[in-house]
């Protein structure tokens, strides 16, 4: 059964005349027959009495046009909705973020829901480890996150930029006018750090064990701003992507010279999913670098 069957037969029962009906639509009269035709072969039922040239419903024909109407309305509504969906008129986005893409995320937020204000929107912070399990699932469109070094077959990677990894002080500490700093020097200031589950903890433990040293961890905390808040205090420093701490005018982050103390931002999303309109739009208010 084709909606242009369901046209043709409403046509057909509104003038209750296959010629005219077949003119009105633009269409030769045996076309139409044939059509109405495979409808009732289909259905196993006559939707048409022909009594010479006049053609009258039957009472199949009668039911059968309450819902052949509504089947082109539900239609129609559809290709509307999928219009809007497409011209960013309406439709959902769920992105995930980690805290250290927060400023990156907003900025481009803020782009997106200025122009395209009719398309809801649902922001997931998280781990890396806890956004890429939410990704596998299905739970987000994408997610903003730093690269970790084992890639998955299951997901596509596209770089958007780097930042450095930085020790991060309070404007008020007496580190904060040093141009930079070592592993080496590092390892003699207490440090309050993310939580275990964060991919940049995991990355700063693993460059001190290459290095052969161990920091002086005093606190762990799950939530970033939390945390952020304990190194504004002076007694503590932490260690981030120098990006995490955009916009925070009580701090100060002193780069950390050494190989590889970098971290590269990422758009990850599922292989092969659909990719909806609205992310890829949201995706060209991001910045790309590479």
């Amino acid at each position: 059964m084709e909606l242009r069957q369901l046209r043709y037969f409403l046509k057909a029962k509104e003038l209750l005349n296959f010629t005219e009906a077949a003119n009105h639509l633009y269409i030769s009269q045996s076309t139409l027959s044939q059509q109405i035709k495979q409808l009732e072969d289909e259905l196993g039922i006559p939707l048409f009495n022909r009594i010479g040239k006049r053609i009258t419903l039957t009472e199949a024909g009668e039911v059968f046009a309450k819902y052949a109407q509504k089947s082109l309305l539900k239609s129609q509504e559809g290709f509307l909705a999928l219009r809007d969906l497409k011209e960013l008129k309406s439709g959902e986005l769920s992105m995930g973020v980690t805290y250290g893409l927060r400023s990156t995320m907003i900025k481009a937020l803020i782009q997106f829901s200025n122009r395209y204000p009719e398309v809801r929107i649902n922001i997931v912070f998280g781990t890396t480890s806890e956004l890429m399990e939410k990704l596998h699932h299905g739970e987000l469109d994408f997610a903003l996150t730093f690269a970790k070094g084992t890639r998955e077959k299951l997901f596509t990677y596209i770089p958007l930029f780097t930042s450095p990894m930085a020790l991060v002080v309070s404007k008020n500490s007496n580190l904060a006018d040093k141009k930079t700093v070592t592993l080496k020097e590092i390892v003699d200031f207490p440090l309050v750090m993310p939580s275990g589950g964060y991919s940049t903890t995991r990355f700063v433990m693993k460059a001190f064990e290459t290095a052969g040293l161990k920091p002086d961890v005093l606190m762990q905390i799950n939530d970033v701003a939390a945390l952020l808040e304990v190194v504004k205090n002076g007694n503590w420093c932490t260690i981030l992507a120098e990006t995490t701490v955009t916009g925070q005018d009580q701090l100060a982050t002193i780069p950390i010279k050494g190989k590889n103390m970098i971290r590269t931002a990422m758009l990850i999303s599922l292989k092969d999913a659909y990719e909806k309109k609205a992310a890829k739009v949201f995706c060209t208010f991001l910045p790309f670098t590479q």
